[in-house]
C-alpha cells in the first residue's frame, strides 16, 4: 500500500495561505464540536476529539479558538447546531476518483455546492459508494524528513505499530490502523519526533496518471471542493506530472 497519496504532496507543499487559515479554523473548530458532541468534551477519553485538538494545534490555530469550540460544544442553547457527516462521490477528468467529506447543517446547500464544484471543474458527481471502494481508511502521519535518519525512523515507526513507511523527498509518510493512529504519534513523538501531521485520512489503492492538462483541471477541482465551508476532506486516486507539482508548490 503506499504511504501517502499525489494531492496530499502537493497540498503540503501549497500550504495555507493567511486568507484562507481564518476558514480552516472554522473547519477545524466544526470537527472539534463533531467531536465532543459524540464522546464528550474530555480529549483523554475522546479518541475524536484527541486528534482534532492536536491537528488544531499543528495548523497554529489558537488555544482560546479551541477551548471556546470545546465549551460551545458542551454547552445547551440554540446556538449549538447539529452538523451530519456526509459522503459526496464523483469523477475528476479522465475519470479519476474523487471523495470528499462533508460537515453539515443544510445537506441541500451542501449537495449543490458540491455539484457546482464538479460542474465547474469538468466533473461529475456520482452516487454514494461509486469511488469510496477504490480508497482504504488509514491512519496518517508525516515526519518533515529534515534532520532526521529515514531508516531510523521507519524503525520506530515499524516498532510503535505502523503498518507502512513511505520516505519522500521533504517528508516521510507513516501508514497505521486507523484505531492505532493516536498510540504511534504518541510513541514516535516521545521518541523526540516532530510530526507535521497525525489524521484519519483515505488512501486510494491504485494511482491513475494523468498528464499535465488533466492534472491542472483535476488540482482545479479539488480546491474548489477544499474552498467549500462544508468540506472537510477530499481525496483523489490521480497522479500528478512531477513539472504540475512544482509549478503549483
Amino acid at each position: 500500500m503506499a504511504g501517502h497519496s499525489k494531492w496530499s504532496q502537493i497540498k503540503r507543499k501549497k500550504g495555507v495561505n493567511d486568507q484562507k487559515r481564518g476558514q480552516l479554523f472554522t473547519k477545524l473548530g466544526r470537527e472539534i464540536a463533531v467531536a465532543v458532541r459524540e464522546g464528550g468534551p474530555k480529549p483523554e477519553g475522546n479518541a475524536r476529539l484527541r486528534l482534532a485538538i492536536e491537528r488544531a494545534k499543528r495548523e497554529s490555530m489558537p488555544s482560546e479558538n479551541i477551548e471556546r469550540a470545546i465549551a460551545k460544544a458542551s454547552g445547551a442553547g440554540s446556538e449549538n447546531v447539529n452538523f451530519e457527516t456526509i459522503f459526496y462521490e464523483g469523477y475528476g477528468p479522465s475519470g479519476v476518483a474523487i471523495m470528499a467529506i462533508g460537515l453539515t447543517e443544510n445537506r441541500n446547500r451542501t449537495a449543490s455546492e458540491v455539484r457546482t464544484a464538479f460542474k465547474g471543474s469538468g466533473g461529475t458527481l456520482g452516487e454514494t459508494g461509486c469511488v469510496a471502494w477504490q480508497f482504504d481508511t488509514v491512519g496518517q502521519i508525516v515526519v518533515p524528513a529534515e534532520g532526521v535518519d529515514p531508516d531510523e525512523v521507519a524503525m520506530m515507526a515499524i516498532d510503535a505499530g505502523a503498518t507502512d513507511v513511505d520516505p519522500a523527498e521533504d517528508a516521510i509518510y507513516i501508514t497505521t490502523e486507523p484505531g492505532a493512529l493516536t498510540e504511534v504519534s504518541e510513541q514516535l513523538e516521545a521518541a523526540g519526533l516532530t510530526l507535521e501531521q497525525a489524521e484519519i485520512t483515505r488512501l486510494p489503492q491504485n494511482t491513475i496518471e494523468l498528464d499535465a492538462a488533466d492534472a491542472q483541471k483535476t488540482i482545479k477541482l479539488m480546491d474548489a471542493l477544499e474552498d467549500l465551508d462544508d468540506i472537510q476532506q477530499v481525496f483523489t486516486n490521480a497522479g500528478f506530472p512531477a513539472e504540475v507539482e512544482e509549478a503549483v508548490a
